[in-house]
């Protein structure tokens, strides 16, 4: 293999900006050549042509254009290696590299993975001047999805230009963006001798229609797109993933390509990866910042009718909708998704929930459109959200963010490090609208923003920290209409040039403490193509359902930072990246881990993950149940049962009163919780840092108390009423209304369940006992925990037993292995004993032999495991089941011995 650099100093790990300078004051960023996981991803691309002819890349065009092209020879890239060199050279950089190996070349299309951060555009850039050092290669077409990229790609090819041109020499190259009104430029990009890079957005020739497609008067009447064609380009695909719909790839290869070099993070075809940088090597390298996630979210929240709309679909005979709403459930109420059809009652869907009595029933569901239409008026479009604390969220994201960032400037501040939060929103008006004579009017994010910037920068921990106006140090990054006003879009339109081509001219300024501007407010549409070391907090504003990715969300900020001076920091205690985020750090993560296993195909808790489990038959003894072992066990157990309750109401009231007299109404609130995001081969961590809650001050309405409870435990409503006004509960109720009324159900039905269990009776159903016929073969999935038999005389099995813990497991050996146990079966899923709060099923039935025999039903728990409360009921009506057996005895135990006593 042709080792085209040599191994750099093994304490630098990161290219990007080492240090800068400022020349008549203009920002230089400078780069670090020798990033040893760089050069890797680079020699990997270059080695793949290893015994193609020094300098030989270049070709003269055939004759066929010469002169209809060109007035005179233009110059081409040429290959001389035949498809089994390719790939030979393939197969050897994936071995030494540990990567799957290819058995065949999947067309000339080789794939480069680093992780979002690394200098991915740094590498295929370098790339492009390697290939031209070791073979002469000379055209290069970068294909970009989006304008947000094609303006990063721009800005790289600008800031690293003398970078380069001191590696090489000082090699000519050109680079320019295609131009569909200068479409005569092609003529010099196929034409000229030097290095020339185009860079291109898919959409300016995936179409037909396209200029770059269409014959031209000016070019004699060919198609501007021959020039690329003909000289053979190198294809560099940036983000290659947004370019797999048919149509897109058969404009990629309508080129005519020598070959396509595809560098993603995130690649959901992997044609012949010859390099991986995935998230978990580059975190446990350091590459990138840490991660940690302030959660904000609402607790105890259900005294408004909430819903999200979260999707909306068709097939040919109906309409229906997903709708996140709170759902009436046996154990209180929680937010679910439902699906709904035209007609549907919300209330209905709720489980009779008050709060949506009124005016939910869904009379539109429009799949074209978005949206759906309520009876009251309302319309709801895909990822709209109504009710629960929306704007309370919001608030308090806003706080935390800027309250993170005061603390990271206290602590930053004197290393010469600037801090930079960015904010995401999905509504221009939210930060920026305009009244009736257009002047700008702010939103209500800058509202909030200025006023908590302005608590906080009174406080004597923070005074003085940033010495600007409040106005100063916040700014929004949007498209503009024709007066110049902001306006939504969605990052793919002309509006959006300028927009991204201001952020990125000012990506130098922005690293600069003198320029007092902190707080980025931008639309979602900025999180491609865009980031800044310096970015600490990261904070998404949606008042709908956000789609961004976690892996777009944070990719803004995962770079290291610099200091002042452009020393790069790989201080892990100051690389923290901090999103400001409206759900669990949990699901946070698991979104995260679950984007990065789909994604990169990364496999998370190789250490830890079982083995796929394979399936097998549980199959019983043949003729067991003639076995006059078993016959005399299940003959004393086999009879089906009825039970009777009693209790006295005015013992239910006492009891449940006293209970609910202890209860604490918790107030509805928002609680901030922040964690940090840890990167594993077993898998994404969170660890919990922090955490407080913000009270909210709301007058809730509240619903028809008793009926409620009624409804929901079957009691009268005077003996509700007493329990209620004895806890002297009365009060707390508008405190939060629908937290009272479940812990009030709660309560009662607990206090019910333990009085008619304490005082359960169970009768034989006459001669109804569990039918021999349900003994069937049945298939498991073969576990730890599986039990295989070795003596088939001692139980009805033949092969396996299916167990579910490890006491279990010991229980069975035992069983087996000991004398005075003559026979032992556990019993099958179907023997359920009928109990007020759920069927029960027990464990073992078995017989043991000393002085006499004793049939045992047994129900096996770990010593000193503590139980629920439904699991010691259970066991209390499994114990007054048994005792209507003659001869059979029940017991809880963890071991053999234990049944002696």
């Amino acid at each position: 293999m042709k080792s085209v650099f040599v191994q750099s100093r093994p304490e630098m790990i990161l290219y990007q900006i080492i240090w800068y300078k400022s020349i008549d004051k203009i920002m230089k960023l400078h780069f670090d050549p020798n990033q040893q996981f760089q050069l890797d991803a680079i020699n990997s691309i270059v080695n793949l042509f290893e015994g193609q002819p020094l300098r030989s890349g270049g070709m003269l065009f055939a004759e066929e254009f010469e002169s209809e092209l060109f007035p005179a020879e233009g110059v081409g890239n040429a290959l001389y290696l035949s498809n089994e060199q390719i790939l030979d050279n393939l197969q050897n950089i994936q071995k030494q590299n540990e990567l799957e190996i290819s058995k065949e070349l999947d067309g000339m299309h080789f794939s480069v993975e680093m992780e979002t951060g690394t200098g991915k555009t740094y590498v295929y850039l370098r790339t492009i001047y390697e290939l031209n050092k070791n073979y002469g290669f000379k055209k290069f077409v970068i294909v970009v999805p989006s304008i947000a990229i094609r303006e990063g790609v721009l800005k790289n090819l600008e800031i690293t230009f003398e970078h380069f041109q001191n590696l090489y020499n000082k090699i000519p190259v050109n680079f320019e963006v295609y131009d569909a009104a200068k479409v005569s430029n092609l003529r010099n990009f196929a034409s000229s001798n030097a290095i020339q890079i185009l860079v291109i957005n898919i959409d300016s020739f995936a179409k037909d229609e396209n200029i770059i497609n269409r014959p031209n008067d000016k070019l004699t009447g060919r198609k501007p797109i021959e020039f690329i064609q003909a000289v053979n380009p190198i294809v560099i695909v940036d983000e290659p993933q947004n370019m797999e719909s048919e149509i897109r790839k058969k404009a990629i290869k309508n080129l005519k390509y020598l070959c396509t070099l595809r560098y993603s993070a995130t690649h959901i075809n992997p044609y012949n990866m010859v390099y991986s940088l995935d998230p978990v090597r580059a975190y446990d390298l350091g590459l990138v910042k840490q991660i940690e996630v302030d959660s904000i979210m609402s607790e105890n929240d259900f005294n408004t009718a909430y819903l999200c709309l979260e999707k909306v679909s068709a097939t040919k005979t109906r309409t229906s909708a997903k709708i996140k709403i709170d759902v009436e459930t046996k154990n209180g109420v929680s937010r679910k998704t439902v699906t709904a059809k035209v007609g549907d009652d919300l209330f209905k869907l709720s489980g009779n929930r008050e709060a949506y009595q009124n005016g939910f029933i869904i009379n539109e569901i429009d799949v074209s459109e978005g949206f759906i239409s309520l009876s009251n008026g309302e319309y709801a479009f895909v990822g709209d959200t109504f009710g629960g604390f929306t704007d309370e969220i919001l608030k308090v994201q806003i706080k935390k963010t800027v309250e993170e960032h005061f603390l990271k400037e206290r602590k930053l501040q004197p290393k010469g490090i600037k801090v930079l939060s960015l904010f995401f929103i999905d509504k221009v008006s939210n930060y920026r609208s305009y009244d009736e004579e257009g002047n700008a009017i702010k939103g209500k994010f800058a509202q909030w923003f200025e006023e908590t910037f302005e608590e906080l920068s009174s406080k004597k921990a923070f005074k003085n920290l940033l010495p600007f106006d409040v106005e100063q140090v916040h700014n929004g990054y949007f498209s503009q209409d024709k007066k110049g006003k902001w306006k939504d879009t969605k990052g793919n339109s002309k509006a959006d040039i300028d927009t991204f081509s201001l952020i990125m001219k000012n990506k130098e300024k922005l690293l600069d403490p003198n320029e007092p501007l902190r707080f980025i407010f931008s639309h979602s549409a900025l999180r491609e193509g865009w980031d800044n070391p310096n970015v600490f907090q990261i904070c998404t504003l949606n008042e709908t359902q956000s789609e961004l990715k976690k892996r777009q969300e944070i990719g803004r900020g995962m770079r290291l930072s610099v200091n002042q001076n452009g020393l790069r920091i790989f201080d892990k205690n100051i690389n923290r990246l901090t999103v400001v985020a409206n759900e669990s750090y949990e699901e946070f993560a698991r979104k995260l881990q679950k984007e990065i296993e789909e994604e990169c195909g990364v496999k998370f808790g190789k250490d830890r993950i079982k083995k796929k489990q394979d399936r097998a038959t549980v199959k019983y003894r043949k003729g067991f149940e003639l076995d006059e072992k078993f016959k005399e066990i299940w003959d004393r157990i086999k009879y089906r049962t009825n039970y009777a309750v009693e209790y006295k109401t005015s013992e239910l009231i006492e009891k449940a009163t006293k209970t609910l007299k202890n209860e604490v109404i918790k107030s509805a609130v928002i609680r901030a919780e922040k964690a940090k995001i840890g990167i594993a081969t077993s898998g994404i961590t969170a660890d919990t840092l922090s955490s407080y809650i913000t009270g909210i001050d709301i007058n809730f309405k509240v619903p028809d108390v008793l009926f409620y409870i009624q409804e929901r435990t079957g009691l009268t409503r005077s003996t509700i009423l007493e329990i209620i006004k004895r806890s002297d509960k009365i009060k707390d109720i508008r405190t939060n209304p629908q937290f009272f009324l479940d812990k009030a159900v709660s309560v009662i039905k607990d206090s019910l369940n333990e009085l008619m269990i304490d005082g359960i009776k169970y009768e034989k159903i006459g001669e109804k006992e569990y039918e021999m016929r349900l003994f069937e073969d049945y298939d498991i999935h073969i576990n730890d925990l599986t039990f295989k038999v070795s003596n088939e005389n001692k139980t009805i099995y033949s092969n396996l037993i299916p167990l579910d813990s490890a006491v279990e497991s010991d229980f069975a050996k035992e069983c087996e292995n000991r004398d005075d146990i003559e026979f032992y079966f556990k019993l099958p899923f179907w023997f359920k004993i009928k109990t007020p709060i759920g069927n029960y099923n027990p464990d073992w039935a078995l017989i043991k032999k000393n002085e006499k025999k004793i049939y045992f039903v047994a129900e096996t728990k770990s010593s000193g495991q503590e139980l629920r409360k439904s699991e010691e009921q259970k066991i209390k009506c499994g114990k007054a089941h048994f005792d209507q057996f003659e001869d059979v005895e029940y017991r809880q135990v963890t071991k053999i011995s234990e049944l002696d006593y």
